[in-house]
């Protein structure tokens, strides 16, 4: 871990290097007036709107959208299955199953799906309305680095994973507070105006409904990966003959929550960071064609109990296709069966740092448990 010493409360960072726009996103929270102890960057920190992803901040009595991020609850679900072998044709038809029947990118679901929470919203008027559409949404993959995949435990057992979040439900909630907190702050000066830190107070009407709404959508994205899971263990178990899942752990990683540290009660908001409490399952995903990790937590306060939610990217998308060729990612995806790329190459596996060396950075933030190596890739 290093230290940085650049604003009115220090930036404590697991990442071997630190690029110089997250840097100085990471020193603006630091100087905000109600930051508390310290700023947190995860092992696979880098630049973000408003604030680092991989980033974690604690407040006092304020809470910031942008800090949580727009696809809110955004998270992965790790499921073990009962199969241990699975040859190359099972994994090619499973993969072109899901590919061609599970809704991916924009694409939803033809008729409504069903859910208790859609039974019981909060009363805040971007949920009403979104609510109706959000109904075709639930169990849609979406696209960016959305993805399912089956991993080959070194447990012996095939796992399957699923990322994805909210959906555009999430991202409307987060657009629609961030406009009300950015109003807010010209009146109150609470954060700088040029920032994309715009905040409001916890215990306000307004900080309350936002509050309100964050939950509502982290609980329908973990309803969303939920049934995207459904979707892919039944094609799966069609194909290999599974008869049970195991074990399955479910993490989001864009969110905010009140929790005591240091002996205060504070806001953390983890924008792609996971809670790693003492014991706690958490899920680390490299790229698409380099392993993730099942890991334990070690519940260090040092990084408010939270780890890297995946490798990071060490390139943005928009240089990641300019640099990166077909061929290169052809070459780095060898012996994976993958499909959904539609073109863009901004996911291939160079886009994003050496998972290994972000899991050795946090050695004291957890242990891991199982390694996963990618067999199969479905993309939104």
């Amino acid at each position: 871990m290093k230290v940085f010493d650049l604003g009115r409360v220090p930036i404590k960072s697991w990442a071997n290097e630190v690029e110089d726009e997250a840097l100085q996103q990471a020193i603006n929270l630091s100087n905000l007036p109600f930051a508390y102890s310290h700023i947190a960057l995860m092992a696979d920190a880098h630049v973000g709107f408003g604030m680092p992803i991989g980033g974690v901040l604690a407040s006092k009595g304020v809470i910031i959208p942008n800090a949580v991020g727009v696809d809110i609850g955004c998270g992965i679900v790790a499921a073990k299955t009962d199969i241990k072998n699975i040859d190359i044709e099972q994994i090619e038809n499973i993969v072109d199953k899901a590919h061609r029947t599970i809704p991916l990118g924009y694409k939803h679901h033809k008729n409504p799906r069903e859910w208790k929470g859609f039974n019981n919203p909060p009363n805040s008027k971007v949920v009403l309305q979104e609510l109706e559409a959000a109904r075709y949404q639930l169990g849609t993959l979406g696209g960016g680095n959305h993805f399912m995949t089956m991993e080959q435990g070194s447990d012996g057992y095939v796992w399957l994973m699923v990322h994805s979040g909210s959906r555009n439900f999430g991202y409307k909630i987060a657009n629609y507070y961030n406009k009300i907190a950015s109003k807010t702050n010209k009146e109150t000066g609470l954060t700088p105006p040029k920032q994309d830190l715009a905040g409001l107070y916890i215990d306000s009407e307004e900080g309350q409904e936002y509050f309100t709404a964050m939950n509502y959508a982290l609980d329908f994205a973990k309803e969303n990966r939920k049934q995207l899971l459904e979707q892919f263990y039944n094609i799966f178990r069609q194909e290999t003959n599974s008869t049970e899942i195991i074990q399955k752990i479910s993490i989001h990683h864009n969110y905010a929550a009140i929790e005591t540290h240091f002996g205060e009660e504070v806001i953390i908001h983890r924008k792609g960071a996971i809670r790693a409490e003492l014991g706690e399952l958490g899920i680390i995903p490299g790229s698409m064609g380099t392993p993730s990790y099942i890991v334990e937590g070690l519940g260090n306060e040092e990084s408010f109990k939270t780890c890297s939610h995946g490798a990071g990217r060490v390139m943005s998308r928009k240089m990641a296709n300019k640099i990166i060729t077909r061929e290169m990612a052809d070459q780095a995806m060898k012996g994976i069966i993958h499909k959904g790329w539609r073109g863009d190459l901004s996911e291939a596996p160079m886009a994003y740092k050496d998972i290994k060396e972000v899991i050795e950075n946090q050695k004291d933030l957890v242990n891991p448990v199982v390694k996963l190596t990618p067999l199969g890739v479905v993309k939104g």
